[in-house]
């Protein structure tokens, strides 16, 4: 075998990378910030105009977990998990009280489970302290509406699983010999299906009776906007 490759194959395959003092593996916590979602009333509309009609949901909160081995100097695989639940109160929803179409105020939200498999390159003018990644992967993404109106809630008969791609940008910071923090910018879009069903089939708003058109309804959710990741992390 030729002596180079022999070479190459050593270097990539050593367990001990002086960057890191031999450290492979990673486990971190992260807090995430999601600009922008939507959630899609009317999805199987033959109408445009009402098929793009959305509640838009800004400024989500979440919190994830990620582990990560180093692969050699340069390859970083992660593995992350994250939990992210949100709503907006003040959404109108229609109902009819006797014969009459009326608007009623409804809690709409939904929750996310994101699963990501990722591959990062660690940038060549990256610092014994300052690390520069820049990576991609791939994601599935598990789903929930929520909806609440006075004391009726939405079940989920009926959701897709969503897969999808995410390129990632970030810089870690090395605090001490094991214990680093790190900045993230992530792009992704997740966007899923679902048919969700009403546990009740009318609500009670004061004194009225408000029945629902449909005890069951589709929707559409998708996470469009930019993600923005704090993390720290223990390297053993």
């Amino acid at each position: 075998m030729n002596k180079k490759l022999i070479l190459l194959l050593l270097l990539i395959s050593s367990p001990l990378f002086s960057q890191y003092n031999g450290k492979k593996y990673s486990i971190g916590f992260n807090a995430l910030y999601t600009t922008t979602s939507k959630i899609f009333l009317f999805p199987n509309s033959s109408d445009e105009i009402i098929r793009n009609k959305s509640n838009d949901i800004d400024k989500i909160f979440n919190y994830g977990l990620e582990f990560r081995y180093r692969f050699s100097d340069d390859i970083i695989f992660t593995l992350n998990a994250e939990y992210l639940k949100t709503s907006q109160a003040g959404i109108n929803i229609t109902g009819f009280v006797g014969g009459t179409t009326v608007a009623i105020k409804a809690e709409d939200g939904f929750e996310l489970i994101p699963i990501e498999l990722s591959i990062f390159y660690e940038l060549p003018f990256s610092t014994d302290d300052f690390k520069f990644l820049m990576g991609g992967g791939g994601g599935v993404y598990f789903g929930n509406h929520l909806r609440k109106i006075g004391s009726v809630e939405v079940n989920n008969v009926s959701r897709e699983i969503e897969y999808g791609i995410q390129v990632a940008l970030s810089m870690q910071y090395l605090i001490k010999e094991n214990i680093s923090v790190q900045l993230g910018l992530k792009f992704r879009d997740p966007d899923f299906r679902l048919t969700s069903q009403y546990n009740s089939p009318s609500v009670q708003i004061g004194s009225d009776i408000v029945t629902f058109p449909q005890d069951k309804f589709d929707s559409r959710i998708n996470v469009d906007g930019v993600t923005f990741t704090l993390g720290v992390f223990y390297d053993f």
